[in-house]
């Protein structure tokens, strides 16, 4: 899978979307920017999170956004993979074959 064209197609299927409802898109980008600003934990930790539910829910495309976002943050391929193990542990073989596909994402965007 190349996940650059992943993410390109994701973002233009989400702009796509974002002209058909921008009150809801609005608002919904306005609750990310806050619980992302806020609060006790830093903003890497919170995508973290983030990854860790994407995996468990096995959402390919917020798996995608989720790690090119904690790229750009400066995430350690080291601090991803224990990220990886919890979601496992907590999403079964399920979250293991999504935790797969996030170290592959990891991998690529970072050329590693």
């Amino acid at each position: 899978m190349d996940w650059f064209t992943k993410l390109d197609g994701c973002r233009e299927g989400l702009r796509n979307l974002n002209k058909a409802i921008p009150e809801a898109a609005q608002a919904f980008g306005a609750l990310g920017k806050a619980v992302k600003q806020g609060g006790v934990l830093d903003f890497k930790h919170k995508e973290f999170i983030a990854l860790g539910i994407a995996v468990a829910v096995r959402c390919e495309d917020c798996i995608g956004l989720h790690v090119e976002t904690l790229v750009k943050a400066g995430a350690t391929r080291e601090e991803l993979s224990d990220v990886l193990a919890m979601s496992i542990q907590m999403g079964g073989g399920p979250a293991m074959m999504y935790a797969a596909k996030a170290l592959s994402c990891f991998d690529e965007l970072t050329g590693g």
